[in-house]
């Protein structure tokens, strides 16, 4: 199959979904991407990219080509300058296109607009568009403290309901997602695609080697949305432990604020980001990983994928979350979790942990959890499959 992949953001930027796209070139298939200028995390466009550098590129066997994409920056203004320069740099940059391709697919985040180009080349060429939704639409907005009630939520849940019923087919990641279409859209045609880890996280590289201390490790996007700040709550109502430490690897919005408030707590580590290679070091300092999110309905939908990282590497889970993210951690039997920004019970959990001193059930069902519903094969069986039964 010839694949036209449409997504915002891509490699150098810390996104998964360009193994998705190697791994379709490594099973024979033509695969175009059309993306914007990196800038995500930190909102300013990354060196070697700048001036027209780097617009046409093959990296590892995929075709990508860099639209104009104005960086994010900080504040409300410069994202929406992101969002559409990409939307209407992509969409203007797909009419031209005069190549055939079999199927469209849509790695649908934020922002949703992101989806204009492969609605504009399905609409000039025809075929099929599949769209794989990992952010709701308008729904992500209320993490922002736009809601339902705010004039600029019912435009974009207009938007967002435009684009969701051109795709052909959409694809969830996460089984709540399901609902939220049904409900608020009246599309019943989803899939439930659960996301992958990369194959770097293997539970022996990722072991931690017994010591004196405990460590908890939260990896990832820095931001509103993962309430870090209940991490540093907890750690204030576990200074009794004095061999607990708590570390944070990753950047974001939030980090220079989580930074300022954690001047008191010297058991909690910031590392900064990290390239992803590196991850797997990182995860061998974890006796357990940490999962806390913001207290959102929009939130309690979602299954982030630093969960399918986790389990990859055979890491019991300590979390405080809501929703789809709570289910699995419960379903899985890999540790322990309480609501969304709960300091009190996610102190009381780590105090659960630490009493249990052997945890290698937490350990040896995570992974095996992982390989039953999230292994990177099952997800590109079922992807393939998606993909050929549109173009037929």
């Amino acid at each position: 199959m010839k694949i036209l992949f449409v997504c915002q953001y891509y490699d150098p930027e810390p996104f998964c979904h360009p193994d998705i796209c190697e791994e379709l070139v490594r099973r024979g298939h033509e695969v175009t991407v059309v993306t914007g200028l990196p800038n995500y995390p930190m909102g300013n466009i990354y060196e070697g990219y700048r001036k027209g550098e780097k617009r046409n590129e093959v990296i590892r066997g995929v075709r990508v080509h860099r639209c104009f994409t104005i960086g994010r920056r900080h504040g409300i203004l410069f994202r929406f300058l992101n969002y559409y320069s990409y939307a209407l740099s992509s969409s203007h940059y797909v009419r031209k296109l005069k190549e055939d391709f079999d199927v469209v697919l849509v790695h649908q985040l934020s922002p949703v607009m992101m989806a204009d180009a492969g609605i504009r080349y399905k609409k000039k060429h025809g075929g099929p568009m599949i769209l794989y939704s990992l952010d709701l639409w308008p729904a992500c907005l209320s993490v922002g403290g736009v809601g339902p009630g705010n004039p600029i939520y019912r435009y974009y849940h207009h938007v967002s309901e435009k684009i969701y019923r051109q795709a052909d087919r959409i694809l969830v990641t996460s089984r709540m997602f399901s609902d939220y279409f049904q409900q608020e859209f009246g599309i019943a045609d989803t899939e439930y695609l659960p996301q992958y880890a990369e194959d770097l996280f293997d539970a022996e590289q990722c072991r931690k080697e017994p010591d004196d201390t405990i460590d908890l490790m939260f990896a990832g996007n820095i931001g509103a949305a993962q309430s870090v700040e209940t991490i540093l709550n907890a750690a204030r109502l576990t200074r009794d432990i004095p061999n607990l430490r708590w570390h944070i690897v990753g950047d974001g919005s939030e980090l220079k604020a989580m930074q300022s408030k954690s001047a008191d707590l010297p058991s909690v580590i910031f590392h900064g980001r990290k390239a992803m290679e590196e991850m797997p070091r990182y995860y061998a300092m974890a006796d357990a990983m940490l999962m806390t999110m913001g207290k959102d309905p929009f939130l309690s939908m979602t299954l982030p994928g630093k969960i399918q990282s986790y389990m990859a590497a055979g890491k019991p889970i300590i979390g405080a979350a809501d929703g789809e993210t709570a289910a699995v951690i419960r379903e899985a039997e890999c540790g322990f979790c309480g609501p969304a920004e709960d300091a009190q019970t996610l102190a009381e959990n780590v105090r659960a942990f630490i009493a249990r001193k052997d945890t290698r059930d937490f350990s040896e069902n995570a992974k095996a959890f992982y390989n039953r519903h999230f292994k990177k094969e099952v997800f590109m069986e079922k992807l393939e499959s998606e993909l050929e039964s549109a173009v037929r």
